[in-house]
């Protein structure tokens, strides 16, 4: 039975915590515009884009208006678009993403995703030509969104493909050096990348999904760093375990919201919907900061012992308030921590307290890993590389999604400034303690294996 204290709760964090549905991601499966021809190919995938997504801004406002919840972003995913690039150079590789950036305008979606290669075992033609691409294409659209996937715990780490991202990832901030390197922060470099991810810039339609499907994200830290104050406030002596409780009636009552969003969408467009992702994904915004839910916890400065403890009960009660709302949670539900996205850990940076080798210890019980993070323009690629394979063997180890985002920006030293502005927010230019050192270990290259962990079955 619904309580009335239930209601009240639900009531005040859309009226009083600007709780909102983060994103609206409606996948599409694009392997049937594969054709030799690469032009027809583009015409075919922004044919079907435009019919199949056509509505769906529309529906996200009209039901925003009805329920009185927010819809952030309304955003596509697609079928990896690597598998429409065999046989194909990277002059089609960049008339396929303009495409796709053409069909995500004429739709009015924000941002479209699967612009993706998943090379963890090895490197096809398409692949390899999707990765070479992605400066130009990058530095040419504005909706299109990146990611390749470079370990499982299944397939192990391909340190080949990694070395070739730590390249790409330099030549493609220098190629938007006039918006300092932002073409950088449309790509996320992932190991055990999820299939039903409805946030950018990883999400992309996986092989085992249908051929359209509505995923929801619902992010709300602001309403969970309300609740804990609510919780202090009456009980200042209060313990870490009735904080972990709070966080997760939080999490259930968001989570029965967003999943009855995307239910909605998903019936008026008449295709199935997938999953809802609770991630605690955070914006510039004061007051809507997942830094703020750890300093509320009692963390005066992020970065001080007892850190990675904080996120992983957060990141654990976030999952199961999630898990025991619906049976249809998915993506990477839990707690994100991009710097530039989020004031408090952007400050705690720039302060230092709050390093690159700080957020490594806590990816390792948070979801995803070092996200948005500005780096100097001249870091050099071998550093880039080396980050991501830490993170890579975070997660291939442990069995959990990791990535890495960071941003080169060209020209900008440790300590400057950077703004993008929106919900991509602003930091400071950090850099790792010890940046030299392991380019003998990244250029031996190769294939690290599976741990032990993938014999599972």
């Amino acid at each position: 039975m619904i309580k009335k204290s239930d209601i009240v709760s639900t009531v005040r964090m859309l009226q009083e915590e600007h709780l909102d549905v983060r994103t609206v991601t409606m996948g599409i499966n694009l392997v049937e515009c594969a054709c030799r021809d690469i032009r027809a190919t583009a015409a075919a995938v922004e044919k079907k884009l435009k019919l199949k997504a056509g509505n769906l801004v529309r529906i996200c406002n009209d039901l925003s208006a009805q329920y009185g919840l927010p819809v952030v972003n309304k955003r596509l995913a697609v079928s990896p678009a690597s598998l429409l690039l065999e046989g194909h150079n990277r002059s089609g590789a960049l008339l396929l993403a303009k495409a796709m950036d053409r069909a995500a305008a004429e739709v009015g979606v924000d941002l479209i995703g699967g612009y993706t290669a998943l090379v963890q075992k090895g490197m096809t033609p398409g692949e390899k030509v999707l990765i070479e691409s992605l400066p130009e294409v990058m530095a040419q659209t504005g909706r299109v969104c990146a990611s390749v996937n470079v370990a499982t715990t299944k397939a192990g780490m391909n340190v080949d493909a990694i070395r070739m991202m730590g390249t790409t990832i330099l030549h493609m901030a220098r190629a938007t050096k006039s918006k300092h390197g932002f073409g950088a922060a449309k790509l996320v470099v992932f190991a055990n990348i999820p299939e039903d991810n409805p946030f950018m810039a990883g999400a992309f339609l996986g092989s085992g999904e249908p051929e359209y499907v509505i995923n929801v994200g619902v992010s709300g830290p602001g309403v969970v760093k309300r609740s804990i104050d609510r919780l202090i406030k009456t009980r200042p002596d209060c313990s870490l375990g009735e904080i972990a409780e709070e966080v997760k009636h939080t999490a259930f009552r968001v989570t029965r919201s967003g999943e009855l969003m995307g239910r909605e969408v998903a019936a008026r467009l008449g295709i199935p919907f997938g999953v809802v992702d609770l991630s605690l994904a955070p914006t510039p915004r004061v007051g809507d900061s997942v830094g703020e839910i750890y300093m509320a916890m009692g963390i005066s400065k992020l970065g001080a012992p007892g850190t990675t403890a904080a996120v992983a009960l957060l990141n654990d009660a976030v999952k199961k308030g999630g898990a025991f709302a619906s049976s249809s949670v998915g993506g990477m539900s839990g707690a994100f921590i991009p710097v530039m996205e989020d004031h408090a850990l952007a400050r705690a940076v720039e302060e230092g307290t709050l390093t690159i080798e700080k957020l490594e210890a806590m990816t390792a019980v948070c979801s995803v890993g070092l996200d948005m993070i500005l780096l100097p323009g001249d870091t050099a690629p071998e550093t880039i590389c080396g980050l991501i394979m830490d993170e890579a063997a975070i997660g291939m180890i442990n069995r959990k999604t990791t990535g890495v985002r960071v941003i080169p920006v060209p020209g900008r030293k440790v300590g400057d400034r950077v703004d993008f502005g929106g919900l991509f927010g602003s930091g400071t230019v950090t850099n790792v303690n010890c940046p030299d050192g392991a380019a003998v270990f990244v250029n031996r290259g190769g294939h690290i294996p599976a741990p032990i962990q993938s014999l599972g079955n």
